[in-house]
Order: C-alpha cells, then sequence, then structure tokens
C-alpha cells in the first residue's frame, strides 16, 4: 500500500472498522459476502471510486486523509478478500 507504512488490515482497524464491523450508515459489514458480492456487480473499480471519493454515507477515503487512493485500494481489496 503507498507509502508501506500501515499495512491495509492497519488501515481498517484504524479507520473502516466502526462502519464495516458493524454496517452503520448502511456499510457492508467486513465478512458479508452478500452485500460485498451485489457491490462486485458493478465491477472493483466503481468500489474503488466510492472508497477514494465517497458514497452515500461513506466520507471519501472514509475520513483517513492520511491514506493515499492506493492505500484505500488496498483496503477495499482486502475487505472484498475477507467478506467472499
Amino acid at each position: 500500500a503507498g507509502s508501506g507504512a500501515s499495512s491495509p488490515e492497519d488501515i481498517y482497524n484504524t479507520n473502516c472498522m466502526a462502519c464495516h464491523a458493524t454496517g452503520a450508515a448502511g456499510a457492508p459489514k467486513m465478512g458479508d459476502a452478500t452485500a460485498w458480492a451485489t457491490r462486485m456487480e458493478k465491477g472493483i473499480d466503481q468500489i474503488y471510486t466510492n472508497a477514494v471519493n465517497g458514497f452515500n454515507g461513506m466520507p471519501a477515503k472514509g475520513l483517513c486523509m492520511s491514506c493515499s487512493d492506493d492505500d484505500v485500494k488496498a483496503v477495499v481489496d482486502y475487505m472484498v478478500e475477507n467478506s467472499q
């Protein structure tokens, strides 16, 4: 991921878990294969775009302003891989 300072798991645990572990604001929960499969129908690039720019209740980059776009994409990949 980007700077290599934090792993996707570390970034998830610090910035993403609050919503993606609970489903807050409609966030797809990590591990919910059905919720992620529905989103994957639009393609991974659309998920990346939503994560970087924000979508519905999710703020841009999940408010991880120190994260690069590549960091955010790596966390998306981490969540998708752990939700199949």
